[in-house]
């Protein structure tokens, strides 16, 4: 996960910064592929005797991006808001992508492997989500990032979806459909 801490009429010190990667670090236990992260920090000018923080953070994940404002008379006291809300924001996302997939009949089990000849056993899990056409360059690149051994796609260089995977020798393999 990148993640990139900017500070505002203020120098973000080495303590502030190791405070933030530990509790930016936590968020991926609700959903695990946040790819980047932006903390931005604001030491606002007053007129009274106390300071003022104001912390806004954006996450962005695949299929995601959740933002949260928060401000406070600690600088810690006022990450510890934002991450409390956006921490809340995605178990709530975590919670309707799984919804989500309930409406289906494969998520329901009503699809029967062993209709076809296999041991009993049913889909349990259906996943949904947006293709954008890339090339198989881009779909290494995104199988990587996501931490998964295969990647499906729609390939630019042949208008097809194909199947991009991490053979045992650490190759690719690529899966192309062949009609006919």
């Amino acid at each position: 996960m990148e993640l990139q801490i900017t500070g505002q009429n203020m120098e973000v010190s080495s303590e502030v910064r190791q405070y933030v990667e530990r509790k930016i670090a936590k968020l991926t236990r609700h959903f695990p592929n946040i790819i980047e992260s932006i903390v931005e920090i604001n030491q606002e000018k007053t007129r009274s005797p106390q300071q003022q923080f104001m912390v806004r953070t954006s996450v962005l994940g695949n299929g995601i991006r959740l933002r949260s404002e928060e401000r406070g008379a600690d600088l810690f006291q006022a990450f510890d808001k934002v991450t409390s809300v956006l921490d809340r924001q995605l178990e709530r996302q975590k919670g309707k992508l799984y919804e989500k997939g309930k409406g289906s009949s494969l998520a329901r089990g009503e699809f029967k492997a062993e209709t076809a000849g296999l041991p009993r056993s049913e889909v349990v899990k259906v996943k949904r989500f947006a293709m954008k056409p890339m090339s198989v360059i881009e779909a290494a690149e995104q199988m990587v990032i996501l931490g998964h051994s295969f990647f499906f796609f729609l390939n630019t260089d042949t208008d097809e979806f194909n199947v991009l995977y991490q053979r045992r020798d650490g190759n690719y393999g690529l899966i192309e459909p062949e009609m006919g």
